[in-house]
């Protein structure tokens, strides 16, 4: 299982990814699920993966290779004229190999399955963030929807709908997608460190900081053991429940 969360601030976008594969409980790896591509001062372009590995990687290389190709009868996504054309081709990248698969009689919602977050910026417009589906086609980020997960998503969602500013910095940003991936770390054992972050500074045309935070990385043991404290205290300071008066008589 995988984890991956793109989120857009009023500065620019935050990636964050696991890295952990595992096909059965004895065959856990570690590979990158996070991809990226720049022209510098005309566009970057930004990649998470969620999904079969084999078909992930597939998608990849693809892009790869026809960012490097000469011009054929579609522009690589190096040469796109928007996002939005930039994650069609994406998504016509993923619905091809999920295809090629099929021969065999799989469709889009079989092994063969993967989801992607597409995120960047080109020249003369704004910052745009989608995710992209297997059969091809997305959905992009708004006001109400800040943000994508892919993979294993339901453990680390609260916090980010309950503490999400678009006005908050790329450091608070980090903060609360670590505690996020925190959550779903100690709820599900098929997502696993090291994490991936990449930062985008809107306008910037350029890759911003990029991490990996490893396992015995001191920051994120603070912050994994603090937000435990943290929620214990909470817990601790609200309100007593007090049972019914009828109920505690029949005890």
């Amino acid at each position: 299982m995988t984890y991956c969360v793109g989120l857009r601030l009023k500065k620019g976008l935050v990636f964050m990814s696991d890295t952990r594969t595992n096909a059965g409980v004895d065959n856990v790896s570690v590979f990158r699920k996070m991809f990226t591509w720049t022209v510098p001062g005309e566009r970057v372009l930004m990649l998470m993966t969620a999904g079969n590995l084999a078909t992930t990687q597939s998608v990849v290389s693809l892009l790869d290779e026809r960012s490097k190709a000469p011009h054929d009868r579609n522009p690589s996504i190096l040469e796109t004229p928007s996002m939005f054309q930039a994650a069609r081709q994406v998504g016509e990248t993923l619905r091809e190999v999920i295809q090629a698969n099929a021969m065999s009689g799989q469709t889009a919602d079989s092994s063969f399955n993967a989801t992607m977050i597409l995120g960047g910026q080109i020249r003369n417009s704004e910052p745009r963030l989608f995710m992209i589906y297997p059969e091809g086609n997305f959905i992009e980020a708004n006001g109400d929807t800040p943000f994508f997960q892919i993979g294993e998503t339901k453990y680390g969602r609260p916090i980010l709908v309950r503490a999400y500013d678009p006005e908050m910095s790329f450091e608070d940003a980090v903060k609360l997608m670590l505690v996020s991936f925190d959550s779903t770390l100690k709820a599900n054992l098929s997502v696993g460190l090291p994490l991936d972050i990449q930062v985008y500074e809107t306008d910037s045309f350029r890759l911003g900081s990029r991490r990996r935070v490893e396992a015995d990385d001191p920051y994120y043991q603070t912050i994994s053991t603090s937000w435990g404290e943290a929620l214990s205290q909470a817990l601790k300071s609200l309100p007593d429940f007090v049972f019914p008066d009828d109920a505690a008589s029949t005890r």
